[in-house]
């Protein structure tokens, strides 16, 4: 594609170059592997203005450049475009030069705080069910047909090169469908930007990610961005505009003001909504429940190996959404009863201990909170619950992640969970004051264990026959930053390891 074309589908574009180029390999923001043919996009980053690196990207094949800054205060020899917000445009360029797949796909799109994983998880599963061919993108893996791809280390959406990328193959695999999990950050980055998405999904609200966003305004209104767009984006012969909104939720409100001018389908666990909860049990293998679609008189009893009220709510927004699509309610139930094991989400690991052991994602507060209850109703013994809180990110969330587990788990052990550069003993100092303050005793119901692998072997030490072990924070994640490296590390094999009696060791550098 000529740069001159795709700079038609540039928003706030400020000026375009004389010359032409033609561009024939991917968009990227990294000039170190940035493909011949490619076009570079530069920007003022929060650390690093990546314009300095324009000269080393067309070394290494750029056919053009967009940046912010005027092109005199530049030095590029290839044809240069000034737009106004680098990082807002390149979902669009990326669009543009993939043909926009999303316009042949019929896209749901998944946000909040807690629970979108195995909400996209459960709508991709009602689809399959149904025979739609349909593809996933989450922060797991991008599965596309037979096809399953990582999509990083931490939770994250992909960038949006990647993102229209995987929406190309998917297009050409030909599939019709795709559940994408799009987080705050991708959304306010304009990762999803150039997406026209069918279906917006909201599980929760809950507080997450102020170190980046600022305030809880600006972080909802981050979310928001998926529905107040879901009107204006690119409309599909047949397929209906709807957004999926959580009642339950104290934020409900501003999300439906959001999308009013689309169909709603609002589900609540309260018969507050359009897709309720009429009643549910708990079972030793997980949960019986049934639910109502009360606009369509559809009611649907099903059996999940997933435990906790909160995975109803996600099971209720995969539900309304799948409703949405016309998804037949048999194939609904099946989705939700074939649902394969999400990895890191409520995991039982089995070394063949006299206890329960379970991985789980839960890193914010609020899915601490409902990850312990959850676990809770598995055991008449004791919660023991080993988790961290991050580097680098929301600090009041440490405090608020320990309170939570000293008032809802016999023992926590408070340990790393990526303290990237920040000292970790500080980290945990903070979380202990937190567990103080609601009355937890140190060395009685909360330890400090900083190596993450030495917790692990403690807490299943400390476990007696029926009690539950659960690690939290790390999940599916295949890594662990200390200092500014990812160190290879997966709680799975952690757990694996303390039980078997042979734990490993996170880092030398674990007190750091």
């Amino acid at each position: 594609m000529r740069f001159s074309e795709l700079l038609k589908h540039a928003p706030d574009l400020l000026q375009r170059p004389e010359a032409d180029a033609e561009i024939s390999a991917p968009i990227s923001e990294d000039s170190r592997s940035i493909e011949r043919g490619g076009l570079f996009v530069a920007r003022r980053g929060l650390k690093v203005d990546s314009h300095a690196f324009i000269e080393a990207a067309i070394a290494n094949g750029a056919a053009a450049v967009v940046g912010e800054r005027p092109p005199q205060e530049v030095h590029c020899s290839v044809p240069y475009a000034q737009v106004a917000d680098a990082q807002q445009v390149i979902g669009y360029l990326a669009a543009a030069y993939y043909g926009f797949p999303s316009h042949a796909l019929t896209l749901i799109g998944v946000t909040g705080t807690d629970g979108k994983t195995t909400t996209t998880s459960l709508i991709y599963n009602m689809l399959k069910c149904a025979g739609v061919p349909v593809g996933m993108i989450s922060t797991v893996s991008a599965v596309i047909g037979d096809e399953e791809l990582p999509t990083g280390l931490h939770v994250t959406t992909p960038t949006a090169s990647e993102v229209q990328g995987y929406l190309r193959r998917m297009v050409e695999a030909g599939l019709t469908h795709c559940v994408l999990e799009a987080t705050s950050h991708g959304l306010a980055q304009g990762r999803v930007n150039g997406v026209a998405f069918d279906v917006a999904v909201l599980t929760n609200i809950t507080h997450e990610h102020l170190d980046f966003h600022g305030s809880f305004e600006n972080y909802r209104a981050a979310k928001g961005l998926l529905f107040s767009r879901l009107a204006e984006s690119y409309t599909k012969a047949g397929v209906p505009k709807c957004a999926v909104i959580n009642l339950d939720d104290p934020n409900a409100g501003y999300f439906l003001g959001l999308s009013e001018s689309v169909k709603q389908i609002a589900y609540s666990t309260g018969g507050y909504g359009q897709v309720n909860l009429l009643s549910w049990r708990a079972e030793p293998s997980g949960i019986q429940a049934t639910l109502l679609d009360s606009a369509e008189g559809v009611s649907l009893t099903f059996r999940t190996p997933l435990i906790g009220l909160y995975n109803l709510q996600n099971i209720l927004a995969a539900t309304a959404a799948a409703l949405a699509l016309s998804v037949p309610p048999e194939a609904i139930r099946r989705g939700i009863e074939t649902l394969p094991p999400i990895p890191g989400r409520m995991e039982r690991i089995d070394e063949g201990q006299d206890f329960i052991a379970i991985v789980d994602f839960a890193h914010t507060p609020n899915a601490l909170e409902k990850a312990l209850r959850a676990v809770r109703s598995l055991t008449d013994g004791r919660v023991i619950a080993v988790f961290g809180s991050a580097g680098l990110r929301d600090v009041e969330k440490r405090r608020l992640m320990a309170e939570v587990g000293a008032q809802l788990a016999d023992i926590c052990v408070l340990t790393a969970e990526d303290p990237r550069t920040e000292s970790l003993d500080a980290i945990l100092e903070m979380m202990a004051a937190g567990a103080r303050r609601m009355g937890g005793v140190e060395g009685e119901t909360f330890f400090r264990v900083p190596d993450r692998g030495a917790a692990l072997a403690f807490a299943c030490q400390l476990a007696r026959r029926g009690d539950v072990v659960i690690a939290c924070g790390k999940g599916h994640e295949q890594s662990m930053c200390f200092g500014e490296i990812e160190y290879p590390w997966d709680d799975r094999e952690a757990l694996r390891a303390a039980l078997r009696g042979a734990p490993l060791k996170t880092l030398p550098t674990a007190r750091a």
